[in-house]
């Protein structure tokens, strides 16, 4: 097994793990909440390095990344675990899973590269499962992947540490974050976790020059009141940047949350409009019907710069970084 990075001993054989906000203290023979962090005679291995469960080559849109590399392809790799227990998941066959549940394929860090260069891929993308509990897989194969003229991506609940983060800093791109909720009784409730480290990561990825997008996945009785949601929308305005692409997805029922509605489409339309209302630049809906709330229209002349259907965009209006039409810079990172 691959021996963790982030971690300390603490005496009698027990080792504290700070890659994630959980922090957890796990005794020899033990794991940490996430299931994949091992303690082994005072030393605690990554389990999962080099072991993938899910391989892909997705849109860069599926991410969803709407301002990071537009119209290409990530390879994207993703195995068992997490450090939340989300009772809404959408992957919990493999987030909830343990090592000896599902099948798992070895590909090493370089060959991981070789087969994203091979697919026509502009970047890798650690995803499906989250990727903090696989840091020294992802933390090999990114900086090879940099090395190699590729980009690198995060597909994240946020709850990493700052110095696991710093870590990551040099190699990582692109941290497409979820914002849950905005309120720390969801996430203890719903995740079995906290809010403020997330906020305090999303904080540290802007800092350190990731590019940045927040996704809110909006649940009927849960997160959805315009309250919560203003209050969201002004700290990713007030904390990242009114540039920031915020996404608002519509709920569906899954895993342990069967018992909701879809989210109404009029809510989520009402949503997007607050966001431009409270400063917005690029706010977004997903999971919803084909439509104007995917595209990307300039915040100077209101043109229309990329325009989306589904995983599928076209870009009209975009000269590089600019628009064709007025020539604001629009921020993101585009294909040369």
């Amino acid at each position: 097994m691959h021996e963790a990075h982030q971690y300390e001993r603490i005496g009698d054989g027990t080792v504290r793990c700070s890659l994630c906000a959980h922090r957890c203290t796990i005794a020899n023979g033990k794991h940490g909440i996430c299931g994949v962090r091992i303690n082994r005679g005072g030393t605690l291995y990554a389990a999962t390095f080099g072991r993938v469960v899910s391989e892909a080559v997705d849109p860069i849109e599926k991410k969803p990344l709407f301002h990071f590399l537009p119209g290409t392809l990530s390879y994207s790799l993703g195995s068992v675990g997490c450090n939340f227990r989300c009772q809404h998941c959408q992957n919990w066959e493999i987030s909830q899973a343990g090592l000896e549940d599902l099948p798992l394929m070895a590909i090493s860090p370089e060959e991981g590269v070789e087969r994203a260069l091979a697919s026509g891929a502009a970047s890798i993308a650690w995803t499906y499962n989250e990727p903090t509990i696989w840091h020294e897989y992802p933390l090999e194969m990114g900086a090879i992947a940099r090395a190699r003229g590729l980009q690198t991506v995060y597909v994240t609940n946020g709850y990493i540490t700052e110095e696991a983060l710093a870590e990551l800093a040099p190699m990582l791109g692109a941290f497409r974050v979820d914002l849950k909720a905005f309120s720390d009784d969801f996430y203890r409730k719903v995740c079995r976790a906290r809010l403020q480290p997330v906020l305090d990561a999303t904080v540290a990825a802007h800092e350190h020059g990731m590019h940045v997008e927040t996704v809110t996945l909006v649940i009927p009785g849960l997160n959805d009141s315009m309250e919560e949601m203003e209050a969201l929308i002004r700290w990713v305005v007030e904390n990242l940047g009114p540039d920031t692409p915020m996404h608002f997805t519509r709920f569906h029922p899954d895993y342990h949350m069967r018992d909701r509605e879809p989210t109404p489409f009029a809510l989520l339309e009402r949503i997007y409009r607050r966001a431009c209302e409270l400063g917005a630049h690029y706010p977004y809906l997903g999971n919803v019907p084909p439509g104007p709330y995917e595209n990307t229209l300039c915040p100077s002349c209101g043109s229309l710069l990329i325009e989306r259907s589904g995983f599928m965009s076209r870009t009209v209006g975009l000269s590089k970084d600019r628009c064709g039409s007025c020539g604001e810079r629009i921020p993101g990172v585009f294909p040369a």
